[in-house]
This record gives structure tokens, sequence and C-alpha cells, in this order.
């Protein structure tokens, strides 16, 4: 079964009506013979705030060491973001399977007129995933109130109520009492219930779940407020500590905690309380374990800041209890105009929710590509009623926030707001990662083709024309049918996914000569109506290096026309991988990894591939422990890295071979910084691999240029003292580090897999305040990867660039190269020849002990692209 398939059939699960009851999931587990049996589960209801709460409290239990699954909806742009395992989205593969599985039995029972709905079936597939993969717990978002919720039909060993308001009266009542009575179901056998619910509500849910915790601020005396009305637990929103963190403060009888979380507004102190309370509950979780994981628990679109110069905010606020914390917190925030990119379905309440918004000087009314999208209109007519100062329409969202980031200047706000769908359409300019295919023969075009889930039929057709340029990107299903009709206009092609439906991205695979992609990029760029494809024009013209004003006039036919004439196998044979290519030897197309407008150095990766050597002032790393372990062993190693011409020295205190033990910071810090002194002076740049940002700081305080963390931004402050650094910042992949002997991580493709977990990784680091050309990617060789996975990320190197960023092999003497032959103690020749292989598919740094055979490598490598260019005579 192809992904397309699987994904089509439970979507189309969705004309089915729901219905309350656990008894259709519990038949659908019971057919898949109970796999979440063994399971712990939490269950977070309320009717705002448990998303986030539930991300709250699967961060904490995961820094506590625990395997947690977490179950959340809606998706933004990816129907498996719904369900996760220790972070990852659950794969492809696993939901083929899960589909094959069930599908039978619920085609049958639809055929009886009882299908499960697409919640109970989502539900279900979640409940097995978590048991197939053995997580120690699970933590479930409630859906529709509690007592009749899909998710219900597990035994809950811990839960809570985040707030109550009216909602879906209709299903749970006209009351907040009733809601709150049917919210309180979900109270565990064994463990009081948690909430943030006070008043009459409180009251309706002791009736049902009696004993209860209560997470709430101090009650203000002056107010009047008894004894009796105190919290169990008190939270104290310390407002924001710069533009993206708040401090809180948590405090119980016995126990207590200062932290920083990455979710802004008061309301969120109190679902903080709620997620720390919980864990506490249900795990061994210390101090420092509710910290970092309540500072960790990044959640997309809720209160989102995406930039400052003009402050840029995502937001999916989607009714007026939502809107008014949504306003309240932006009230923190100096600008000068508000530009409102608003866009919601049709059902919500649109006069309450504008009402709770700060009133905007522009308003955008959008439509998010739903049916259930209110008209743009009528949205419009809603603001200008409420007092908006310009108020206009754009049909898509994308186009609607590239006019108000093109209106706004650098003191102004931009909010989009309204429902996390338009937030996912918004949220896509920052995340789509449009990757150059390098396409050889017609093996590669079918390996492209069927990744992005095109038909088996459509790849024998299609592989033939893509031995030239191919793009593979995302887009919402209109826009993608729009650039396939002026793709194929042009005399291009494009195979779109076989899974079209409206609130889901669809993959497409761009095939076409550079001219054909020209004269797109030009079509696109003048189109009248551009349904949000400027964007994906401006993306193209990076993706390709297409010069502005380049290529065929807009509405004329590519040289090439519909036939492609004799041009195809010209391009079969120049094309390796056209961006690369270009970037590595036209010096002036090079986009250049600049630092324009940083303090920081001028990076050597700006126009060739660097090498960084690496000196481990360790008694056990894998290689070379207890070489340089000694300050003057170790200075003796740099002076003569840089004898060899080595770019960049990293300097790393602590191993992360498998199996090696984790040191502390002050014995981490005595090897690192006294090193870095010494040879800061030295003609090369210096970084400092460590996972901690306390290393970090003091190691570019020595004189250190560079971060290079192997967690991948685990350290919730290290993004942070980048930024304040001004520092590059190198963020790697990592499942584990240290590494974890015989963790096996099941990825679809390695590649895509990885490129897609490092997104959020780097747009982090950008939303503290660094530039992505300061921000490099590491795809982390050997770090939860197979030895063929490995071999895959060095032949696909360049489809990593794909993010923006400079891209890290390193490789160096690893296991990977077991696979031909090379035991440990005898992997030089490989190292070499793997990095030579790097540089020529477009790597920008590659980190190796051996820094004067691979220097060597690496210049022949760039030699052999351009002799003309690349000389390095003695």
């Amino acid at each position: 079964m192809e992904y397309h398939e699987a994904a089509d059939f439970l979507f189309d699960l969705r004309r089915f009506r729901p219905k309350p009851g656990t008894e259709s999931t519990a038949r659908l587990l019971a057919h898949l013979e109970d796999p979440h049996d063994d399971v712990d589960f939490v269950q977070i209801a309320g009717s705002n705030g448990k998303g986030s709460t539930a991300r709250m409290l699967e961060r904490t239990l995961r820094e506590a060491g625990y395997s947690v699954g977490l179950y959340t909806s809606p998706h933004l742009e990816d129907l498996r973001e719904r369900v996760r395992v220790d972070g990852r989205k659950i794969p492809r593969a696993a939901v083929c399977e899960y589909v094959d599985a069930a599908r039978e039995y619920i085609t049958a029972r639809g055929a009886d007129g009882d299908s499960p709905t697409f919640f109970e079936t989502m539900t279900a597939m979640a409940l097995w995933q978590f048991g197939r993969e053995d997580v120690d717990i699970a933590v479930l978002e409630v859906g529709i109130g509690g007592k009749y919720d899909a998710t219900s039909v597990v035994d809950p060993v811990a839960s809570a109520v985040t707030s109550v308001t009216l909602e879906h009266t209709g299903i749970l009542g006209d009351t907040v009492e009733e809601i709150a009575r049917d919210k309180a179901h979900v109270a565990p056998a064994d463990a009081p219930l948690v909430t943030g619910v006070t008043g009459s509500p409180l009251e309706a849910i002791r009736e049902v779940a009696g004993d209860v915790v209560t997470v709430g601020p101090e009650p203000d005396e002056n107010d009047g407020d008894d004894e009796g009305s105190r919290p169990d637990v008190r939270v104290t929103y310390g407002g924001r500590t710069n533009h993206t963190e708040a401090a809180v403060s948590i405090d119980a009888d016995d126990w207590d905690l200062e932290t920083r979380i990455p979710l802004l507004g008061a309301h969120q102190a109190e679902n903080a309380g709620i997620a720390a309370t919980l864990a506490r509950q249900v795990g061994d979780v210390s101090g420092t374990d509710l910290e970092r994981g309540l500072r960790s628990a990044h959640w997309p679109g809720r209160f989102e800041v995406l930039d400052t110069e003009p402050l840029v905010v995502l937001d999916g606020a989607h009714n007026p209890g939502a809107c008014e914390g949504l306003a309240e917190t932006l009230g923190t925030y100096d600008y000068d105009d508000l530009h409102l990119v608003f866009g919601a379905m049709h059902d919500k309440d649109h006069r309450e929710m504008a009402a709770a918004l700060p009133t905007p000087d522009i308003v955008t009314a959008t439509e998010p590509s739903l049916d259930r999208a209110e008209d743009a209109a009528v949205l419009a007519d809603v603001f200008a009623d409420a007092g908006a100062g310009t108020v206009r329409t754009e049909p898509a969202v994308p186009d609607a926030l590239a006019t108000a980031l093109a209106d706004a200047e650098s003191g102004d706000c931009v909010l989009v707001t309204g429902s996390l769908f338009a937030v996912a359409e918004a949220r896509s300019r920052w995340t789509r990662t449009d990757v150059s295919k390098r396409v050889r023969d017609r093996s590669d075009a079918r390996d492209a083709l069927e990744a992005a889930n095109v038909a088996a039929g459509d790849v024998e057709r299609l592989d033939g024309d893509a031995v030239h340029r191919v793009v593979r990107t995302a887009l919402r299903d209109r826009q993608a049918t729009v650039l396939k009709e002026e793709l194929l206009r042009v005399g291009g092609e494009c195979a779109l996914s076989g899974l079209e439906r409206d609130d889901e991205a669809v993959d497409a695979v761009l095939m076409g000569t550079l001219a054909q992609f020209e004269a797109l990029v030009g079509a696109l760029e003048n189109r009248s109506r551009p349904h949000g494809l400027a964007d994906v024009a401006r993306e193209l013209r990076a993706t390709l290096e297409i010069d502005a004003g380049s290529g065929v006039e807009p509405g004329a036919e590519a040289e090439t026309g519909a036939d492609g004439g004799d041009e195809k196998s010209d391009a079969a044979a120049a094309v390796t991988d056209s961006s690369e290519t270009d970037r590595r030897t036209d010096p002036a197309r090079t986009p250049g990894w600049t630092t324009e407008g940083s303090s920081g150095p001028d990076y050597p990766w700006a126009d060739r591939t660097a090498v960084m050597g690496i000196l481990n002032v360790t008694p056990d790393s894998f290689h070379d422990g207890g070489e340089y372990d000694a300050l003057e062993d170790a200075v003796t190693r740099a002076e003569a890295m840089i004898e060899a011409d080595v770019d960049v020295i990293d300097i790393g205190g602590e191993s992360t071979r498998p199996g090696a033990e984790p040191v502390s910071v002050a014995e981490e810090l005595d090897r690192v910084v006294p090193v870095i002194e010494r040879i800061a002076d030295l003609d090369a740049l210096i970084s400092v691999d460590t996972r901690r940002a306390a290393v970090a700081d003091a190691a570019l305080e020595a004189g250190a240029d560079i971060i290079n963390d192997v967690s991948g931004l685990e350290d919730p402050e290290m993004r942070f003292v980048a930024a304040d650094h001004d520092a590059g910042l190198v963020v790697m992949h990592s499942i584990d580090a240290p590494v974890v002997p015989d963790r096996d991580i099941e990825y679809d493709d390695v590649v895509a897999d990885v490129i897609d977990q490092l997104s959020e990784r780097i747009l982090l680091a950008e939303k503290a305040g660094l530039d992505r050309s300061q921000i490099i990617v590491d795809p982390g060789i050997g770090f939860g990867k197979s030895a063929v996975e490995n071999f895959e990320l060095l032949d696909r190197i360049d489809e990593f660039h794909a993010l923006g960023c400079p891209v890290l092999f390193g490789h160096s003497h690893k296991s990977m190269f077991e696979r031909v032959g090379r035991e440990s103690g005898d992997r030089l020749e490989a190292t070499v020849a793997a990095s030579a292989l790097a540089a020529d598919r477009g790597a920008d740094l590659i980190r190796v002990h051996d820094v004067a055979e691979n220097v060597a490598a690496v210049r022949t490598a760039l030699a052999a692209r351009d002799p003309e260019r690349f000389d390095w005579e003695p």
C-alpha cells in the first residue's frame, strides 16, 4: 500500500459524523488485539490549553529519560504530526501498516452503517503505534469533552482538565457546569484529577472526579478571596524575559521551581503548572527535568514569534476566549501599527473574536484552503464593523501574509490568527523546504517520484522527463494545481502526490529544463491572482539560483516547448546537481554563507568546502581519546593542523561515542577552556564541540567562534548563547548524545526525515536571533542511523541545502566504513574518499581527524570541478 492511499482512506472517514461513546474505538482496538494494554496513559481535556499542556508534559517526561508517545489534534501540515514517539512523527510506513491491518474491518463496519469515524480511527492508530513502540508513557489530548471522547477508551494513570468555556454545546451541554462534568470523566481511578478550573465549574468537576489538585495564580487578597480558594499549586507569570520566552514560577507545599517557557501568556503559566504536577504524578522527575522540559516545550503556532523587525506573530486562536488571551499577551509588546491577517472557520463567533482582539490598523481577511473556511468578504465586513482602519481581502493565506509583510514597517506588528489552519499555511513561508534533486538517470528519477507518493503509472510515464532539473516541494492543493498548470504551459512536467486534499500539504515533483523553470518563475511572479505562489517563485529562484530578470519573458514558451526537443539529452549529461555545481564554480552566483550585519568572522565555506579538524581533549573519545588531553599536546596538535591548512579547529571535552559516560560541566570546562585560550590567536576559526550552554558560553568568552552542538539544541539556552555572542552554530541531527548502542530508528527516507526534523531546530535558532548563514546543519552521521543510511546521507548531502544553511559532513573513522571492509583503526583511506565525495556533492564543511590527507582530498575534488578557479600551488 502506498502512503497516499493509506492517508486517503483515513481522510475519507471524515464523511462519518461523530457519535458519542467509546465502543467503536474499543471494537477497533480489539480487532487489532488491544496493542495498547501495556501502556500507561495520561489524558488531558479542556476547552483551551490542552494541546500546549500535553506538549509540556511530554517534553518534561522525555527530559527525565522516559520514552513518550504524544497524540494531539489537529495537525498543521502533515497528518503524521498527530502521532509522535519521542518527538518523531509516525513513519509513513507505519501508517500504511496500520491501515492495511484495519481497513478490512473498518470497511465491513461501514457496510453495516457503523464505521469508526476519522478521529476514532486516528486515536486507535496512535494507541497501536504507542504499543508497538513500547513507550513508557503516552500523553493523549482529548478531542471533545471527556466522557464520550474516543481517547477515553483508555484507563489513564493521570488526567487533567485545563479550562472550561462554552463550546460544542450541542454535544456537551448548555452551561459551563454541564461541560465541566463531561470533561471530568477523564479522571483517573487512583490519582487526583489536576485542573486549572475555578468557580462553579470546579465544583461540578468535583462532583464527578472527587479528589482534585487545583492549579492557578495566588489569590489576590484585595479581591477578598478566602484561604479556601487558594490553589494547591500556585503559579506566577513573570512576564517576558526576551521576545520569545517568559518567566514562570510554580510553588506547591512540598516542591517549587522557577524556569522559562517558550509559550507566552499568563494562561500558559497555568498550563505549565498543570504539566509539572502531572509529571510528578506519573514519573520520577527532578527539578532540573522540570525546568529544562518546560523550557524546551515548543509548540508551533501558539503565540509563535517568527521575527522582530517587524514583529511577526502566529497564533492559532480560534474562539473568543483564546483571542482574549492572545490580545493580553500581544499587549506586552511595543509596536506601531498592527497588520492583522485573519482566516477562520465558518462555525466560529467571528464578531466576538474581533471584539476580543486589539483593533488593527490594517486587516487582510483571507481563506485557508478548506471548505469549512469562512468567506474572506464576510470576515472583512466583521472587522469593518468592529472599527478596523483599512480592511481588504486576499483569497490565499500566503498572499495575505506577503501583502502584510510588504506593507509593514520595521516597528510594526504582523499578526496571523483566526485558526490553526490559517497559521499552518502562513508558517510554510518559514518551514517549506524545496529540495533540489540530483537526477543522474531513470533510476534516480523513479526514486524522486516514488518518494513523493506519485502513482505507479505516473512514475513509469514521467521518469524519462525527470532527467534534467527536478525540485520536490509541498504545497496546498489549490496552489499545487495552479503550479502544475503553469509548468505544463511552459513545457515542463509536474507530478502531484496521489493525496490531494484541501487541508493537507500535497507533495509535488517539478521537472523541467532551467529555461522552463525560468519561464515558470516569471509567470508566477506576474500572475494577477497569485494563489499564494509568490513565495513559491521566490523559493524556486533561490533553490535553482535563477537570477532576477533572467529567462523567458512571462507568457512566452520556453525554448524546448512541450515536446522538449533535443535539450533533454543535453541537460541529462549536465545535471548531477545543477544548483550545487553553479554555486561551487561560479563566484558570481554563489549565494555565499556571508555574515553581513554580523560581528562574527567571515566563514571560509562561503565559496568552497572548508575543513574542520577534530581536537578531542578527552581520555575516552573513540578514535583519538587520550592522545591530546594534556594541554601542551593539544596545543601542538592544533599547530600541526594549522600547518596542514585547516580552516576550523573543533575542540571537544566530552566523548559522544557509544556508551560514553557524561562528564560534569566543571570537568568539561577544565578540559576545553585552557586549550581555547592558548590557541585563540592561531590562523583558524575555533569551534567548541559541546551540548551544554554553560560550556559554550565560557568557550566563546575564551575566544571560540563557533558552537558545535551534537545534541541539536537539547539545552534550551544554547540558541540564545549563540545569538548573544553572534557566533556560528552547528545544529546536528541527533537521536541520542552520547550515542545509545543498538537504538533502532525507523525512517521512511532518511534524508527527507532528517531534513524535516532539522527544519524545526533551525527555526528555533533563527527565532533566537541567528541568521541562517550562521547556522550550519549536520545530518549526524552515526547518530541513530545504520551504515546504509549513513552512505545514503553522503550520496545525497546536497539536498540539505534546501534548509538554506551551510552543510557539515562528519564521517571521520566512523563505523559506517565497516560496510566497505574497514575495521576500527583502519579507516583513514575510506574517510579520505568520503571527504572527496562529500566535497564533490556540495558539502560546505567536512569534519575530520586527519587534516592533511583530507585537505588534499577536498582540494582535489574542488579542482576537478573548476581547475581554473581552484589553485593551491605550493
